[in-house]
């Protein structure tokens, strides 16, 4: 596995509407690798492999992660937020963060006392970001409003091959299309293959519209991560049963396209890569909701990364699901005829 690439990712600090960071990183990683590669007014960054080709499949994984932004300034220096994604507000009081600014990093730590954990309906209105600034005036020489922030978490490996971070919701995803991508183009792929890293899918889902409305695509794979139910608190009739080390995830939804995932079935089959099922009543909230509705209509499979505690700080995926899942997409772009 690509692990400079991957700790490079998730390193990078990218709340929702912040995603430059991740889409440098990806944009330096493909240079060698795509024919094309461009951005557009959102930070949408799209990754193409033969451009001449009338098949256009797009791959589609979100830069962004959930976080908080600066919204407030007080008299004694103390930082005011709002949310930027579904966080879970019980997980950052007593919690450091990082605060990206303009100058670099600024770190600083979520105010908590017992009192705190007493609020029937804690949120963002109640978090005050303690920077160590003296008062107002001296907090605005280190950030400004709008700055985002997110947790100070490690990456780090865990017994049994798998490993934790925060945010491989779905950093994750854009790298298993961009290596994928990779190893397809290694294996002769002749399709189109637009890799697009997405933005603000944690927010608005605006970047997936945007990027499938200009690419265009003839049929779509989106990747990104999935519950699992080996964890606590999870309950299998609900989606099914996901397990950690269990392989790619395929959704059995409306709006995915039942060929394409018996298609990715067979490849799977064909390669020795196990696959998993879950199940969805109705969309699939991820991208390929927007990516499916765009255009005239675009027919979509789902490919998911199993993931515990997912939109927590510390987040937990498995090196084997993510190399299948790479393997199983390239093999699907390097025999694709339609």
């Amino acid at each position: 596995m690509n692990e400079k690439f991957l700790n490079n990712l998730l390193t990078s600090i990218s709340v929702s509407g912040f995603e430059e960071p991740v889409q440098d990183i990806v944009e330096e990683e493909m240079k060698e690798c795509a024919d094309k590669i461009y951005r557009d007014e959102m930070q949408n960054l799209t990754c193409v492999l033969n451009p001449e080709s009338d098949a256009r499949i797009m791959l589609s994984a979100h830069a962004d992660e959930i976080g908080l932004m600066i919204s407030n300034i007080r008299e004694d220096g103390r930082l005011q937020v709002i949310d930027r994604g579904g966080i879970v507000p019980a997980t950052y009081p007593g919690r450091q963060v990082r605060i990206k600014t303009k100058h670099g990093e600024v770190y600083g730590v979520v105010e908590a006392y017992r009192g705190l954990f007493k609020e029937e309906n804690l949120g963002t209105k109640h978090f005050l970001i303690d920077i160590g600034a003296k008062d107002r005036e001296d907090a605005l020489k280190y950030v400004s409003l709008g700055d985002p922030i997110v947790p100070d978490t490690q990456i780090r490996k865990m017994a049994n091959g798998k490993f934790t971070a925060r945010a491989l919701d779905d950093r994750i995803g854009v790298f298993i299309i961009m290596e994928a991508m990779k190893r397809a183009k290694e294996l002769g792929c002749k399709a189109g293959v637009y890799g697009a890293s997405t933005t603000g899918e944690e927010t608005t889902k605006t970047g997936a519209y945007w990027t499938s409305s200009r690419i265009k695509p003839t049929m779509a794979i989106v990747v990104d991560v999935t519950y699992t139910s080996d964890c606590s608190g999870m309950d299998p009739a609900e989606s099914g049963t996901v397990v950690l080390g269990g392989g790619p995830v395929l959704c059995n939804s409306p709006i995915v396209v039942k060929a394409f995932n018996d298609e990715m079935e067979k490849c799977a089959k064909e390669s020795g890569i196990p696959v998993q099922r879950e199940a969805a009543s109705r969309l699939s909230y991820t991208d390929g909701d927007k990516i499916h509705f765009s255009n005239q209509g675009v027919p979509m499979v789902l490919v998911s990364i199993p993931l515990r505690y997912m939109h927590m700080p510390a987040e937990v995926a498995d090196e084997k699901d993510v190399e299948g899942c790479i393997e199983l997409i390239a093999q699907f772009l390097a025999k694709y005829n339609g």
